[in-house]
Order: C-alpha cells, then sequence, then structure tokens
C-alpha cells in the first residue's frame, strides 16, 4: 500500500460517504426533506413567486452563456451566417463595429463619446440578446456547434448556476427542514469524524509500519551497498564468502518484505473490519428509521381514522340537528299559530267576561231595584194598613161618642 496524505484521505473519505448518501437515499431512509436539500434536482418550484424567480435566474443563465459564445460566432461569422439569419447577423456586425469603436476610444481621450458608445453598446448586446432569446432552438442549436475554450466566464456561470441552485433551496426549504438537515449532516459528520479517526489512527500505523519496514530496507541496502564495495576490494578467494553473505542479506531482505506485507495484509484487513462495522452501523441506522417511518405512518393513519370519525360524527350530529331544528320551526310555526288562537279566544274570553259582568251588575241592578220597588210596596202596604186602622179607629170613635150624647 503506497503512502498519502492523511487530510486528503479524510476529504477523500467524507466526500465518497456523502456520496453514497446521495446515491443511496431509500435504503439509507433519508428524510425527504433533508434529500431536497442534499439533492437541488429533486426541488420544484411550489408558487408563482418563486418560479418567477427562477424564472429570471434562468434567463440571466442563458443570456450569459450566450454572451459567452458571442465571440466565436462573431469570429466565425460567414460559418454561422446561414443559421443565424440576416436580422441576428446585422444585429451581431453592429455589436462587433461598436466593439471595434469602444477598444479604439479605450485608447484615446474623450470620456462623453466613449459613455456614449458603451451606452449603444449595451443596447446592442441586450437586443442581440433579445433576438437569440426569442429563438431558443438557435441558442441550443449553437452551443453544440460552437467550441470555446475554457475562460473565467465559465466559472461566474458555474458559480451562478450555483447560486441559482442555492436561492432555490433555501426558498424551498422550512425552517424544519433546515433543523432536520443540519441535524442529519452533524450526525452524518460525528460518524464520519468517528471513523475517519479510526481510519487516521490505522493509517497513521500503517505509514509507521511502512516507514519502518523502508528504514529496515534501506538499512539492508546500505549493508549491501558495504558489503559491494567491500568485495570489490577483496580478492578472489573471498568471492564464495561474499556470495553467502550477499545470499542471506538477500534472504533476510525477503523475510523482512515478507513479514512487512503480512504487516500491511493485517493493518488492510483492520481497516475492512472497521468498514464493516461503519457499513452495520449504516444499516442499523436504516433499520431504526424503518422503524420510526413504520411508527409514524401508522399514527398517521390512526390520526386520518379518528379524523375521519369524528367528521362521519359531526356529520351525523349536524344531521340530527338540522332535524331537531326543522321540527323545532314546526312547532315554532304551530305555536305562533296557538298564540294568534290563544289571543283571540282570551280577547273572546275577556269580551265574554266584561258581558258576564255588565249582565250581572244589571241583575244586581235588578234585584237591587226590585228590593227597592219590595221596600217601597212593604212601607205602602204597612202605611195604607195603618190608615185603614187608623180610619177604622177614627170611625168607631165617632160613634162611640155620638151614643154617648144620645143617652144624656
Amino acid at each position: 500500500m503506497a503512502t498519502g496524505d492523511p487530510a486528503a484521505f479524510q476529504a477523500s473519505s467524507k466526500q465518497r460517504t456523502l456520496a453514497k448518501v446521495m446515491a443511496t437515499p431509500r435504503k439509507a431512509g433519508i428524510p425527504l426533506s433533508v434529500m431536497k436539500v442534499l439533492d437541488p434536482r429533486q426541488l420544484k418550484p411550489d408558487s408563482t413567486e418563486t418560479e418567477r424567480i427562477l424564472t429570471v435566474f434562468d434567463e440571466a443563465i442563458v443570456k450569459l452563456e450566450i454572451t459567452r459564445l458571442i465571440p466565436r460566432i462573431i469570429g466565425s461569422l460567414e460559418r454561422f451566417a446561414r443559421m443565424l439569419g440576416p436580422e441576428i447577423t446585422s444585429s451581431l456586425l453592429e455589436l462587433q463595429k461598436l466593439s471595434v469603436e469602444i477598444q479604439d476610444l479605450l485608447t484615446s481621450p474623450g470620456d462623453e463619446r466613449r459613455r456614449a458608445v458603451k451606452q449603444r453598446l449595451k443596447c446592442s448586446l441586450r437586443d442581440t440578446l433579445r433576438l437569440f432569446l426569442a429563438n431558443p432552438l438557435l441558442y441550443h442549436g449553437l452551443k453544440y456547434e460552437v467550441w470555446v475554450r475554457q475562460s473565467p466566464a465559465d466559472v461566474f456561470i458555474k458559480a451562478f448556476k450555483e447560486f441559482r441552485d442555492f436561492t432555490l433551496e433555501r426558498l424551498l426549504t422550512s425552517p424544519d427542514e433546515e433543523k432536520e438537515k443540519i441535524q442529519f449532516m452533524e450526525d452524518i459528520s460525528l460518524r464520519i469524524e468517528k471513523n475517519t479517526e479510526t481510519i487516521s489512527a490505522l493509517q497513521a500505523e500503517l505509514e509507521a509500519a511502512i516507514q519502518t519496514r523502508d528504514e529496515e530496507i534501506n538499512s539492508k541496502d546500505k549493508k549491501i551497498e558495504n558489503l559491494k564495495t567491500s568485495m570489490e576490494n577483496l580478492t578472489k578467494e573471498c568471492k564464495a564468502d561474499i556470495q553467502q553473505i550477499t545470499k542471506e542479506g538477500e534472504k533476510q531482505q525477503k523475510e523482512d518484505e515478507k513479514a512487512s506485507q503480512d504487516m500491511c495484509a493485517r493493518l488492510e484487513q483492520d481497516v475492512l473490519r472497521l468498514r464493516a462495522q461503519f457499513k452495520a452501523l449504516v444499516l442499523e441506522h436504516r433499520a431504526s428509521e424503518l422503524v420510526l417511518r413504520k411508527k409514524k405512518c401508522k399514527t398517521e393513519r390512526e390520526t386520518e381514522k379518528w379524523v375521519q370519525k369524528y367528521d362521519t360524527d359531526m356529520a351525523e350530529k349536524q344531521a340530527t340537528y338540522e332535524e331537531v331544528e326543522a321540527v323545532y320551526n314546526e312547532e315554532k310555526a304551530q305555536l305562533a299559530l296557538l298564540m294568534e288562537k290563544h289571543a283571540l279566544l282570551l280577547q273572546e274570553y275577556t269580551e265574554i267576561e266584561e258581558e258576564r259582568r255588565m249582565l250581572k251588575e244589571k241583575a244586581e241592578e235588578a234585584a237591587r231595584e226590585a228590593a227597592r220597588r219590595n221596600d217601597a210596596a212593604t212601607y205602602i202596604q204597612a202605611f195604607w194598613k195603618g190608615y185603614l186602622v187608623r180610619s177604622i179607629y177614627k170611625s168607631k170613635l165617632k160613634k162611640g161618642k155620638g151614643k154617648g150624647k144620645g143617652k144624656k
């Protein structure tokens, strides 16, 4: 195994881990909100304002790409004149003319004229871009026909596209999704850091072992070189001993290399074992995520069932209420009729009572009148009887007096 930069190894490990997470969203059990943020291609506009903002960004990107192609098109205008048409060709010629004129004015005085030419150049470029935007098929065809070398404009366009994706992400990411994304990324980063620390430790051990092996090999090489130097100075009589020593050195070197390779193999196995443990942890996390997701779905289904039951009960109660209200309205109408009849009967009863009272008063008055008449008749009869008695008594008295006078 070759040695490498630990920082680069750590960065590449993080990138590979994030790439795996983004490549297998369903298996990893990643929330959909986090996947929207990790993969901008899944983001979709959810409002008219967002679509308008994206339309402005997309038009700006198209204008930047067209502007990037214009110098190359002007350089080969004869080649593309038939494809462009007379209107766009004349506009590009005017643009080329103004570009040359502004370049000449940059080396000469006269700010007012330079500003006027700049303004004309802006207007011409705006009109040219408008013509290209009116014919999108032409623009897409030129993208594959015109070859442009890499330039700082490509970096700017790429950065602008990234800014567009970032803006879309910010527009479509709610605060809860942002928190969920941050928490998810923190968990992933924490696991990556732990695994990276373990891998870095193993990498350090591996590098130390490799360094030790290299030092031993260098030491053996130096010994061999020394032995070779000594062999050159020795006579032919010591040739057999030198060959034997050389063989022993080569044998020892092979043994050392084999031992070093075995150690490297063990370290690689440890690395593979740790990676397997990391994958097992990821699978365990996915299983727990799946269980939680099932619980969440079950809870949502139960909630939906209770909501449906609530709606059904409310509908039944509403129907009952409507029936009771209808009966109530009907009884209320009947009560109004009865009240009207009661008012009429009460008025008739009052009239009857008044008639009864008047008749009673008339009867009492008649009784009183009859009593007065009876009393008057009784008084008259008594007076008449008294008168008769007095009359009879007077006549008797007169007769008695006359008889007395005759006897004398």
